[in-house]
C-alpha cells in the first residue's frame, strides 16, 4: 500500500538553495486571502535539456500565478550537488515537493529526507513503475511509445521479418532504459535480428548524438548494406543515426522520441527520419499541479501513485500539427 504523507507545518523563514552554476527560485508572493503561502520546493536534475529547462520555467510561472513560496533547485546532471541542496531546503520546511525528469534510483536520500519529514513529492516522468516514494509519478506510457515506432518501422520496410535493426538506448535514464528493452523485445517478437541481441549503449546525453553517428558509420562500413532500420530511445540519437545512414548512402528509416524541431524537420524533409514522439508535457504538468491544488486545499492525495498517459506519434502526415518539445516555452 502506498505510504501517505502528513502535511507538514511551513516555516516562516523561507532558505533560497542555489547549486554552483545554477539558478535558485526566488520566493513568490502570498494567494492574496490572508493565507500563508503553500510552501514548494521543485527540483530537476535534467534542466540541461529542452523539456527540463522548460519544465522550470514553467513551473515557476505556476508558482507566480497561484502565489507559491517557492524554492527552485536545478542539478544539472550532478546528484552529488543536487540531492544534498534538496535535503537542505527539505530542512528548512515545506509544504509540498515537485520532481521533475529524475529518476527515483539516483535519488533514495532526498525521498527518505521527505518522508522523515512527512512531504509528498509530486513528480513527473521520475520512473517506469508504481513507487511508494512518489505521491503521484505522471509519465508517458512507455509500451505505447514502443509499439507506435516498432509499427511504423514494420510499415516502412515491408515487414520487420528477417530484417536486422540497430536499437541505440541510455540505460541510466528510466524511461529510455524501459522502452529500448521493450523495442528489443518487440523487434524481435516481430522476427528482426538486433544488432548486438541488445541496445547500443549511449555513455552521455550531451555526447548522445556523435555516439550514435559512430554507431551507424562503424556498422555500415563493416556490412554495407546491412541495416534495414535504426531504434532510438529519444531524438538526439536518432538525428546522429540519421545522419550517419546519410553519410553512407543508406536509405534505412529512423524513429525517436522527443519531438524536437529538427527531428520534425527531418520528418517533413522525407529523409531517413521517419518518425518521433509528442510526449504531451504541458497537460501533464497541469494535471499534477491540479493534484497539487486538492492537496493544498484539504490534504487530499492522489488515489493512484502513477500515471501513464498517452503519447502521440509524429509522423510526415502531421507533423504540422505538432508543437515541438524544444519550443514549449
Amino acid at each position: 500500500m502506498r505510504t501517505r504523507f502528513k502535511v507538514a507545518a511551513a516555516l516562516a523563514a523561507a532558505a533560497a538553495i542555489a547549486l554552483t552554476g545554477c539558478s535558485g527560485g526566488d520566493s513568490v508572493g502570498g494567494t492574496g486571502d490572508g493565507d500563508e503561502a503553500l510552501k514548494v520546493i521543485a527540483f530537476t536534475s535534467g534542466n540541461q535539456t529542452p523539456v527540463g529547462a522548460w519544465w522550470v520555467k514553467a513551473v515557476q510561472e505556476k508558482a507566480d500565478e497561484l502565489g507559491w513560496d517557492l524554492t527552485m533547485i536545478q542539478g544539472d546532471f550532478d546528484f552529488q550537488k543536487m540531492n544534498p541542496a534538496v535535503e537542505s531546503a527539505i530542512g528548512q520546511g515545506a509544504d509540498v515537493i515537485l520532481d521533475g525528469y529524475t529518476d527515483v534510483s539516483s535519488i533514495g536520500s532526498i525521498v527518505t529526507a521527505a518522508q522523515d519529514a512527512g512531504i509528498p513529492i509530486f513528480s513527473i516522468d521520475a520512473g517506469t513503475e508504481p513507487s511508494d516514494a512518489f505521491a503521484v509519478n505522471i509519465t508517458t506510457d512507455q509500451q505505447q511509445i514502443v509499439d507506435q515506432t516498432v509499427e511504423a518501422l514494420d510499415e516502412s520496410v515491408g515487414g520487420l521479418d528477417g530484417k536486422t535493426v540497430m536499437v541505440i538506448g541510455h540505460d541510466p535514464h528510466a524511461g529510455i532504459r524501459m522502452r529500448a528493452g521493450l523495442a528489443v523485445e518487440a523487434l524481435e517478437e516481430a522476427g528482426a535480428t538486433v544488432v548486438g541481441g541488445e541496445p547500443q549503449q549511449v555513455t552521455s546525453p550531451a555526447t548522445g548524438r556523435t555516439e550514435a553517428l559512430n554507431f551507424v558509420s562503424d556498422y555500415l562500413s563493416a556490412n554495407p548494406d546491412g541495416l534495414d532500420a535504426v531504434w532510438a530511445g529519444w531524438d538526439d540519437a536518432a538525428l546522429g543515426a540519421a545522419q550517419g545512414l546519410a553519410e553512407g548512402g543508406s536509405s534505412a528509416k529512423v524513429t525517436g522520441v522527443d519531438a524536437l524541431s529538427e527531428s520534425i524537420a527531418a520528418i517533413e524533409a522525407d529523409g531517413n527520419m521517419l518518425a518521433t514522439i509528442e510526449q504531451p508535457w504541458p497537460s501533464i504538468l497541469d494535471q499534477l499541479v491540479e493534484l497539487v491544488q486538492a492537496y493544498e486545499a484539504d490534504g487530499t492525495l492522489p488515489d493512484e501513485n502513477f500515471v501513464a498517459v498517452d503519447a502521440t506519434l509524429v509522423t510526415k502526415d502531421n507533423a504540422a500539427e505538432i508543437t515541438p518539445s524544444d519550443k514549449l516555452g
